[in-house]
């Protein structure tokens, strides 16, 4: 038998964490964005790494996820983007030229090229090869549903967007498609924030494509959102960019601990399959820390479980990541209120000093209150 290399060993340990016989859960741009808005939390990064199916393991312990997109939601967008790329995406390109390259020539046609390949890495080195006939060939091609890869942690994450245009110039468009609407011409922009974040892992991944070509094709940071029009299923169209989300997100990912690094100081059998016993799962989660926040009850599967066990600890993280950066080394609620009244804490410590100035006004307020 050949000796195993770094790259094996790694994907042999990650299944081994996965469960035995347990497909692995790709690691789409959604979960990534979320990964790369919390860094710090090694619990996340370990289970998407190694593919574990979060919605299931959160049932299993017992905590359920409300997370995730209802399947009449999922049934309505995938309807939208069928309507959106008819007739070989005319409608898309139209508005694509419209909204960023209105200089370019008429998109009356262009080439769909056939991104079907074995596997996730086939379909890499299709859509790569496709990007790059693309270039070579001028004019506009639309690549439906490419694959792209981004290494994250050390291990290699398979991204899907919705489309990636090749204008006639070269450049490339990251195409995002929603079905939230835009009312007279904006739309939620919780939601808009949501999906330029997710765009900025895709223009992360097209940029490393295009890094190995040459000449190295422009990645553009405008992307297109593309939504219903007011109430209706018209598609209309805005442009979003994401230079700042591209930047934090890049920022973040290099700050993620390596996977294997994490793998490493887990116990010799640690496994989160869904299907072994709550004990026994809920050691193996515990095995790893997490860093939880309320930001991550929309964005983790996790996030119950990860709730309970922090306010069951008594962390101030629990408050919120901005509450937890303003108490230093005030680690719990206890510590905090401890602190306010006078009873631990350094008062040179700015923590301390403001948290017991605020309970001295809060005192005073309440005694000026109870006097008639």
């Amino acid at each position: 038998m050949p000796p195993q290399t770094r790259g094996t060993a790694l994907r042999h340990r990650l299944a081994e964490l996965r469960g035995p016989d347990v497909p692995a859960k790709a690691l789409d741009a959604r979960a990534l964005a979320a990964l790369a808005a919390n860094p710090g939390c090694r619990r996340r990064a370990i289970l998407d790494g190694a593919g574990v199916d979060k919605t299931a393991l959160a049932s299993a312990l017992g905590s359920p996820s409300a997370f995730g997109q209802s399947q009449f939601a999922l049934t309505r967008g995938n309807a939208f983007e069928a309507k959106v790329k008819a007739d070989g995406g005319a409608e898309l390109l139209r508005l694509v030229r419209g909204h960023l390259d209105p200089g370019a020539e008429a998109a009356e046609r262009a080439a769909v090229p056939d991104l079907s390949a074995i596997g996730p890495e086939g379909r890499t080195a299709r859509t790569a090869l496709a990007l790059r006939e693309a270039g070579e060939a001028g004019g506009w091609t639309l690549l439906d549903h490419p694959m792209l890869a981004l290494e994250v942690a050390g291990s290699p994450a398979f991204l899907e967007p919705d489309a990636v245009v090749v204008h006639p110039d070269g450049s490339w468009t990251v195409v995002e498609i929603k079905s939230f609407p835009m009312l007279d011409g904006s739309a939620d922009p919780a939601k808009v924030g949501a999906a330029a974040r997710q765009a900025a892992v895709y223009v992360l991944a097209l940029e490393a494509v295009a890094a190995r070509l040459d000449p190295s094709p422009r990645v553009r940071h405008d992307v297109l959102l593309v939504c219903p029009k007011d109430f209706s299923n018209l598609p209309t169209a805005s442009a979003v960019d994401v230079r700042k989300q591209r930047a934090v997100t890049a920022r973040q990912l290099d700050r993620l601990t390596r996977i294997e690094e994490i793998a490493g100081t887990l116990p010799a059998g640690t496994c989160f399959a869904p299907d072994l016993p709550a004990e026994q799962l809920t050691a193996a989660v515990e095995a790893v820390p997490a860093t939880y926040a309320p930001d991550c009850l929309s964005a983790c599967e996790l996030a119950f479980h990860c709730r309970q066990r922090s306010r069951a600890a008594d962390e101030v993280t629990a408050l919120g990541r901005a509450v937890r950066a303003e108490l230093g080394g005030l680690t719990t609620v206890e510590d905090v209120l401890s602190a306010a009244r006078g009873e631990s804490g350094d008062p040179a410590d700015p923590a301390v000093a403001a948290l017991r100035r605020a309970a001295a006004l809060r005192a005073e307020a309440l005694q000026g209150a109870a006097c008639p």
